[in-house]
């Protein structure tokens, strides 16, 4: 056990971490850091991607070197490199060395492949957490699972896909990813003038089971103004498969009515107030273990449109204090469009969905989820 009174040093591996990642692990891995730091303790952050020129580096971010991948890369590559000739050793002894330099009391695999928790060395007074946001290969999993002393996950709906793939979670912890920064909502008045001029926006990692080009495709008849931001992560199914995405929704976008897409991203700071001006934003992925953009929606008061997959329905919500609207999978995409619509011309129940979605999303504050993290690990 860990004596969670005195200040602790947590730190997260994370071989694809670079600031402004286009992706929820990395985000939300920032948010617990800061929330862990907000509360007193100290979090470094371990990473095999070295910042790009020109940018300064963030507090406690240490590059391990020994993984020797470039980014973005895919799966087999990335296990290749940590696993052949001798290279899980190297890399088990360099975090062995840091661990010890930096007196670390929790280290935090951030998946089992990506965060390289299926190397995860044992060091005296270390304790070995596995946050799995999804569920990895098993080639990747097993090994991961036998090292660690507290796994996490950030909702139930991983610990469910756990047990479905034959695993023992019963154990398992959820702990919710946080918000990165608290936003100001706008005030009614302006928030009544965004439901009126109707901007849809989509806010996405250029992966398929984000589902945006079926959006677009579905959204052709659609008069509101959508704007659709992409981006490509440090990590893909194989190399070329972000842009074969990218082209595929620029297609579908070029036949909007009106419609506008770009695909470099946003950095992490620009990310709620770009949500706070949206009228809605629709979440069109087919699979969601968590529902990141969905919850920073929420936060600047903008209602969230999206299927009932994942988590997305306990996030977002389905009774009177839901923060959007969850439509039935079964209903497409064209349902997701048509719930947009419907929301968008009743001006009380937006006003309603609006105040709602912005006090949901305060239950995922930095502290309030670094408090339940370390109730979990100590």
């Amino acid at each position: 056990m860990l004596d969670a009174s005195r200040p602790l040093t947590i730190a997260f591996v994370l071989a694809s971490y670079t600031r402004d990642a286009p992706a929820g692990m990395e985000r939300a891995t920032a948010a617990l850091a800061r929330g862990l730091r907000q509360l007193g303790h100290r979090a470094l952050i371990i990473t095999a991607s070295a910042p790009a020129e020109g940018i300064t580096a963030e507090e406690d971010l240490i590059v391990l070197g020994s993984v020797g991948v470039d980014f973005p890369t895919e799966d087999n590559d990335l296990r290749n490199a940590i696993s052949t000739h001798g290279q899980d050793r190297i890399i088990a002894k360099d975090l062995r060395r840091l661990y010890r330099r930096h007196r670390v009391d929790i280290a935090v695999y951030v998946d089992a492949l990506w965060g390289l928790g299926r190397l995860a060395p044992t060091y005296e007074g270390v304790r070995s957490v596995l946050a799995m946001h999804v569920i990895g290969h098993d080639e990747d999993l097993r090994p991961a699972l036998e090292r660690a002393d507290v796994v996490i996950a950030p909702s139930a709906t991983v610990l469910a896909q756990a047990h479905d793939r034959g695993f023992d979670s019963a154990g398992w912890t959820v702990v919710p990813n946080a918000l990165l920064a608290e936003h100001t909502p706008p005030d009614p008045e302006h928030r009544e003038r965004l439901r009126h001029r109707g901007l849809v926006r989509v806010l996405a990692r250029l992966g398929p089971e984000k589902n945006v080009h079926a959006l677009l495709d579905a959204g052709q008849l659609v008069e509101h103004p959508i704007e659709i931001v992409l981006a490509a992560a440090g990590f893909e199914q194989h190399l070329g498969a972000q842009a074969a995405e990218y082209r595929r929704c620029d297609h579908s976008a070029a036949r909007l009515f009106k419609g506008s897409i770009h695909g470099d991203g946003l950095p992490w700071d620009q990310v709620q107030p770009w949500l706070a001006e949206a009228a809605v934003i629709i979440v069109p992925s087919t699979k969601e273990t968590f529902g990141l953009v969905a919850l920073e929606a929420m936060s600047a008061g903008t209602p969230v449109i999206t299927f009932d997959v994942g988590n997305l329905p306990t996030l977002v919500g389905t009774g009177e204090d839901a923060g959007g609207i969850v439509v039935p999978a079964s209903h497409g995409e064209f349902g997701l469009w048509s719930a947009a619509e419907l929301l968008l011309d009743d001006p009380v129940g937006y006003a309603a969905l609006s105040r709602a979605a912005y006090y949901r999303s305060r239950d995922y504050m930095p502290t309030t989820v670094a408090h339940d993290f370390i109730k979990a690990v100590r």
